[in-house]
């Protein structure tokens, strides 16, 4: 598993591209492009892997990611079974700020979409208030086409460069500060630790994917993630009990905890509440709440 360098194919006569996808699950590599995507998740859930953060990602959210961000949407394993009848689907808008469109983002008329487009280099997860506004809109773009499905675009950025307390994917100026070599030794530690969670992961063990002995790969892995290895193993784990704790996928919090790697109730619930700021049971109990609102 590598970074892979992506050019999204931007027909002529055309300064952004609209695809729908259906397919059995994700692409699996984690993967980086020069064009900015804004994707509407219609089915399919799993973890997101942007730069140097993970989120758990579900079906109905809308993700904006940032040019040259390493990015993943990792879907979960029920999908990749050989009897598995699920599939995803997206909608997804690509634009290259940089590229055809760098006229438009130069009027003056652009400058405040332009600054919110710099001071998001990472991107963001769109509110949850905003969902049913900003997919009419997304749904207004890919039927249209010529002037309007511009006008619908630019519309579209402007409404999200209003919204206060975004969220960044990732932290810092991570999007910008890895080549391809160092994207690929990352990748191979997030995919092995990704497949491996749930086991006793040791230091030699995660640093021999990255092929360095364990204490140069403790310098390696905080200076291009910013996170110790406890620390980002811990939150791969803690992603993976927020999905069980809301899906139903055991029986109870102690199946959950030991079955995500880790060795006692007492540490998941001290782990989990610093990573979430909440015990699971209120995790739970606020899923449930939010759920019977909708």
């Amino acid at each position: 598993m590598k970074v892979l360098p992506f050019t999204i194919p931007v027909p002529h006569d055309h300064s952004i591209i609209v695809q729908e996808e259906v397919l059995p699950h994700f692409y699996t590599y984690l993967h980086r492009h020069a064009e900015i995507q804004i994707t509407w998740i219609i089915s399919g859930e799993g973890t997101l892997l942007a730069g140097n953060n993970m989120h758990v990602f579900r079906e109905g959210e809308i993700y904006m990611i940032g040019a040259n961000l390493p990015h993943l949407f990792k879907s979960d394993p029920a999908y990749f079974q050989p009897d598995s009848d699920k599939e995803v689907r997206t909608v997804t808008i690509f634009f290259n700020p940089s590229g055809k469109l760098s006229a438009l983002f130069g009027l003056p008329e652009m400058k405040s979409v332009e600054a919110f487009i710099t001071q998001n280099p990472s991107g963001f997860k769109v509110p949850d208030a905003m969902y049913p506004d900003m997919v009419n809109r997304i749904l207004a773009i890919q039927q249209a086409s010529g002037a309007e499905q511009l006008y619908g675009f630019i519309s579209l950025l402007n409404v999200l460069s209003t919204t206060p307390n975004l969220q960044p994917l990732s932290s810092g100026s991570y999007a910008f500060s890895m080549t391809d070599p160092e994207g690929m030794r990352i990748a191979s530690v997030y995919n092995y630790i990704m497949q491996n969670y749930s086991s006793a992961l040791t230091l030699e063990d995660v640093a021999m994917q990255a092929h360095l002995t364990p204490t140069a790969f403790c310098r390696y892995f905080k200076k291009h993630t910013r996170h110790t290895l406890v620390n980002f193993v811990n939150k791969v784990r803690v992603n993976e009990a927020c999905k069980m704790l809301v899906n139903g996928s055991a029986k109870s919090i102690a199946t959950i905890a030991y079955s995500c790697g880790f060795n006692s109730i007492t540490n998941f619930n001290y782990v989990f509440k610093s990573i979430t700021g909440v015990s699971p049971r209120d995790y739970v109990n606020s899923y449930a709440s939010a759920v019977e609102q909708e």
